[in-house]
């Protein structure tokens, strides 16, 4: 064997150990990115545009979040400091961006309702994310089969999906020649205004609620598709071809809401009426 073919043998790998806090850090410079921009005042901007790329930099967090775990299961890196760095960046990425979010897009409400909103929001993140370290104490597949509470992405991006929308219709208001489209797009987007801190509250309490959440990643890529399954994907993709402009927030809905109705309907006439 020559010396030069003893050498490379001999040569170490390359660590790829620091990868899994690069992802996460990443997750959490993506939160603190769309704080700033929803919040820039020096970019010739219109603030349709500033929230939507703050909400896509929301997405970005969650592509972050979602590939740190495997990551670190990949390069053999699990440990309790990689766990909490994980919810400090969700903490700032899915609880505090989206409150920015809520602050910014809604401009009818007064500050002394809009504020309290976005601080709830906040509060039941961070009170989500401290519930799933405690009583998620392993990496097992039995253990992230289902969530007890809305996961925080989910709600977060549910916030987001809404910014991402806005440049859409708002230009179907000056784009479209049918007045009647025009008519509804300005009227999905007034009401917008309302309905977006409305449905912060109520993701605000399905994050610290008990409603149990199935796993996207082994409910639709792991394994046969049941015929609800495939019903579904079917008017998802519909959805995308009829209202392309609120496709993404009518799915994130149908997440964030599929469980407590479906609860709901299960309860028993007389639970039903005394609430």
């Amino acid at each position: 064997m020559s010396y030069r073919a003893a050498r490379k043998r001999r040569r170490p790998r390359m660590s790829l150990s620091f990868l899994p806090t690069m992802l996460t850090l990443g997750n959490g410079a993506c939160g603190m990115a769309s704080i700033a921009m929803a919040y820039n005042s020096e970019l010739n901007w219109s603030t349709e545009n500033k929230l939507f790329a703050a909400g896509c930099l929301i997405f970005a967090g969650m592509l972050f979040d979602a590939f740190d775990g495997w990551a670190a299961r990949a390069t053999k890196q699990t440990s309790e400091f990689g766990a909490q760095l994980d919810s400090l960046c969700d903490a700032i990425t899915f609880g505090v961006a989206p409150a920015v979010l809520v602050w910014q897009y809604s401009n009818v409400l007064p500050l002394r309702v809009i504020y309290p909103i976005g601080v709830l929001f906040t509060l039941c993140t961070i009170l989500r994310l401290a519930r799933f370290n405690v009583e998620t104490p392993s990496d097992d597949a039995e253990d992230h089969a289902y969530f007890e509470g809305l996961p925080s992405p989910a709600a977060a991006g549910t916030i987001a999906t809404f910014a991402i929308a806005t440049p859409e219709l708002s230009g179907m208001q000056t784009s479209v020649a049918d007045p009647h489209t025009q008519e509804l797009a300005a009227t999905v987007l007034a009401s917008c205004q309302y309905l977006l801190p409305a449905l912060a509250v109520i993701l605000a309490y399905l994050m610290v609620s008990r409603f149990r959440y199935e796993h996207f990643v082994p409910k639709w890529l792991g394994g046969h598709w049941s015929p609800f399954q495939i019903g579904l994907a079917l008017f998802a993709i519909m959805t995308v071809v009829v209202v392309k402009e609120l496709a993404l927030p009518l799915m994130f809905c149908y997440y964030a809401f599929e469980s407590p109705i479906r609860n709901w309907m299960r309860l028993p006439e007389s639970a039903r009426a005394s609430g």
